[in-house]
């Protein structure tokens, strides 16, 4: 008989990426027998090489919305553009709701300035300079979005020159 070792593949994709609460709300809604508890988690994921997502999820257990909010994460991966220095190609907005987020790229050593939703989105999604401001609402989720849609809509140099018909 010959003994077999059981090798495990390694689960490199599992740990590249990064998981942060960034809100775990209890929530309550009205049905004919009396109230319903459920809880919502909003969850950045991230590799801090470029690729950060936020998701929601809702379920009866804590450990339930984790899970879907995680899943709902990975669903929503952006790519962000990152420069040499670790910082964004140019000043950026970004608006989900009525929350808005300005975003500007800052000088090599002075990390990263930015609260709340905003600043974990940066982190996981591996910028270091950065200046970022919320606008508008103070909602985390709402603000993780925006920051989303701005990440999202930033372009390299090459891509711009390419748009604009300047390099062939």
């Amino acid at each position: 008989m010959s003994s077999r070792k059981k090798t495990s593949k390694p689960r490199e994709k599992e740990s590249e990426w990064q998981e942060r609460v960034v809100q775990i709300r209890r929530v309550t809604k009205v049905v004919k027998g009396g109230k319903k508890l459920s809880f919502r988690a909003i969850i950045v994921i991230g590799n801090e090489l470029g690729q950060v997502g936020v998701g929601v999820g809702k379920a009866s257990e804590v450990i339930g919305a984790v899970k879907k909010a995680v899943t709902d994460g990975k669903k929503n991966i952006v790519t962000i553009p990152l420069t040499k220095t670790a910082s964004i190609p140019h000043i950026i907005t970004g608006r989900a709701g009525a929350a808005k987020v300005i975003m500007r790229p800052s000088a090599p050593g002075s990390g990263v300035i930015a609260g709340g939703a905003v600043r974990t989105m940066l982190e996981l999604g591996g910028v270091k300079n950065i200046l970022a401001k919320q606008l508008g609402s103070s909602n985390p989720l709402n603000n993780a979005r925006a920051a989303a849609d701005a990440l999202s809509n930033l372009k390299t140099f090459v891509q711009m020159s390419k748009e604009r018909d300047l390099v062939s």
